[in-house]
C-alpha cells in the first residue's frame, strides 16, 4: 500500500536509493586524494630490470654503430655511435661508484680524494697556463730517444721505481701498526702492574697487624716497591700511583701511639695529622727527583717533604696539591694550574723555606715552605696574591723572572 502524501510517513525515505540520493556529493579534490591513495605503485625492481635491459640494448647498437663507422670509414658514424655508448656506459658506472666509494669510505676518505683530484686538476690547469706543457713537448721532440735506449727500458724502470715505492710505503704501514700495537699492550701491561701494586700495597694496609702501624720492615717494603714502580712506568702511571697513596693517606704524617705505633683515629672516622711529629707510612723521598709528570692530574696529592729536584710538571693539574717543605730546586711548573695549592703553612709574611737543621713551626710558618730556587713557573694558572708573595719572597732571581705579574713592590728575602 502507498501512503498518501500528506501522511506521516510520507516525510519518511522508502528506498536506499532516495537516503543516498541527500548524502552530500564528493568533491574533485577528494576524488583526487583517494585516487592517490588507492594507486598501485610501480615495481621498482622490475622498473630498473627493464632500463638496465634498454640501457644495454642501446649499448649494443650504438657498439654495432661504431663498427659500421670504422669499417666503412663514416666518421659521422664513428662519432655518433661513440658518444652515444660513452653517455649510456656513464649512466650504468655513474650509480655503481656512488654506491662503491658510500660503502667502503667514509666522508672524511671520500673528502680527501675529492681534494687530491681537485689538485691534481688545479697543478694540470696551471702548467698548461705557464706552458710547461709546452716546454716539455719541446724538449721530448729535440732529444734523441735512439741514445736512451727503448720504451719499454723506461717503462721497465718506472714499473721497478713505482714497485719499490709501494714496497716502502707497505713497510711503513706495518711499522705503524706494529708500533701502535707495541704502544698498546705496553700499556696494557703497565696497568696489570700497576693494579698488582695497589693490591700489594692494600694487602699489606689491610692486614692483621696493618701496615699502618709502626712496623719499621713493612713500611720499609713498601717504600722499596714504590720506588720501583715510579721508575718504571710513565708520567700517567705515576700519576696513579700518587693519588692512590696520597687519598689513601700514606703519605700522610699521621699521629701515633707512643707505644704500640698505631696510627690514633680522629674521631670523625679518620686517622689524625701530626705535621710535626707525624709518621708517614710511605716517605717518597727523592723517589720524584728528575722525574716527568707533565700534563697529569695531581689534584689533592700529598707531596710534603718530598725531593722532587728538576721534576717536570709542565701543564699539571696541581689544584689544592700540598707543596710544604717541597723540594721545588729546578722544577719546571710551567702552564701549571696552581689554585689552592700550598706552598707553605702559617702566615705569608712569617713563613720560610724549609731548613735541615731548624725544625718547622707550623703555627708561625717558619722553616715550613717549599724550596723554589731556580724553579720556572712561567704561564703558572690562577696563582693567588697569597702564593704569588711567597714566591717573590723566596725565589732566587731565575725563579722571580718567570711569576706572572712580577714581583715589582714586594722584597726578596732570599738575598741571592
Amino acid at each position: 500500500m502507498t501512503p498518501k502524501p500528506d501522511s506521516p510517513l510520507s516525510s519518511e525515505p522508502n528506498t536506499e536509493t532516495e537516503s543516498l540520493q541527500r548524502l552530500p556529493l564528493p568533491t574533485t579534490k577528494q576524488l583526487a586524494m583517494v585516487s592517490r591513495t588507492f594507486t598501485i605503485p610501480r615495481n621498482s625492481d622490475n622498473w630498473e630490470v627493464r632500463s638496465q635491459t634498454l640501457d644495454s640494448t642501446i649499448i649494443l647498437f650504438a657498439f654495432g654503430t661504431i663498427i659500421l663507422g670504422w669499417l666503412f670509414n663514416f666518421s659521422f658514424l664513428l662519432f655518433a655511435g661513440s658518444l652515444v655508448t660513452l653517455l649510456v656506459s656513464l649512466r650504468i658506472i655513474f650509480p655503481a661508484i656512488q654506491r662503491w666509494l658510500l660503502k667502503f669510505l667514509t666522508p672524511s676518505e671520500r673528502g680527501i680524494v675529492l681534494g687530491t683530484l681537485g689538485t691534481i686538476a688545479s697543478m694540470a690547469g696551471f702548467a698548461q697556463f705557464f706552458g710547461i706543457f709546452n716546454k716539455i713537448s719541446l724538449w721530448l721532440q729535440s732529444n734523441k730517444w735512439d741514445e736512451f735506449g727503448s720504451w719499454a727500458d723506461w717503462f721497465g724502470a718506472l714499473g721497478q721505481i713505482a714497485i719499490a715505492i709501494l714496497a716502502v710505503y707497505v713497510a711503513w704501514q706495518q711499522y705503524v701498526i706494529s708500533k701502535d700495537l707495541t704502544m698498546r699492550q705496553n700499556a696494557i701491561t703497565q696497568q696489570q702492574t700497576i693494579d698488582s701494586y695497589f693490591q700489594g700495597i692494600s694487602d699489606l694496609a689491610l692486614s692483621d697487624e696493618g701496615l699502618l702501624e709502626d712496623w719499621p720492615q713493612e713500611r720499609a717494603f713498601s717504600e722499596g716497591r714504590t720506588a720501583a714502580i715510579l721508575s718504571s712506568v710513565d708520567a700517567a702511571g705515576k700519576a696513579k700511583i700518587l693519588r692512590f697513596l696520597s687519598q689513601s693517606k700514606l703519605l700522610t704524617p699521621l699521629r701515633r701511639d707512643g707505644l704500640l705505633g698505631r696510627a690514633i683515629l680522629d674521631g670523625a672516622g679518620g686517622y689524625e695529622e701530626d705535621r710535626q711529629n707525624g709518621l708517614r707510612v710511605i716517605d717518597l723521598g727523592v723517589m720524584l727527583a728528575r722525574a716527568d709528570l707533565s700534563e697529569t692530574d695531581l689534584r689533592w696529592t700529598d707531596l710534603s717533604d718530598a725531593y722532587v729536584i728538576g721534576a717536570n710538571f709542565s701543564h699539571c693539574d696541581l689544584v689544592k696539591a700540598n707543596l710544604a717543605r717541597t723540594v721545588l730546586y729546578e722544577a719546571n711548573l710551567r702552564g701549571a694550574d696552581i689554585k689552592g695549592s700550598r706552598f707553605f703553612y702559617g702566615n705569608v709574611e712569617t713563613a720560610s723555606p724549609r731548613s735541615l737543621t731548624t725544625p718547622p713551626n707550623y703555627k708561625t710558618g717558619a722553616h715550613t715552605g717549599a724550596v723554589i730556587e731556580k724553579a720556572n713557573f712561567t704561564g703558572v694558572q690562577r696563582l693567588s696574591e697569597e702564593q704569588r708573595r711567597y714566591l717573590c719572597y723566596w725565589g732566587d732571581k731565575q725563579t722571580c723572572a718567570t711569576i706572572p705579574g712580577g714581583c715589582g713592590g714586594i722584597p726578596n728575602k732570599l738575598g741571592r
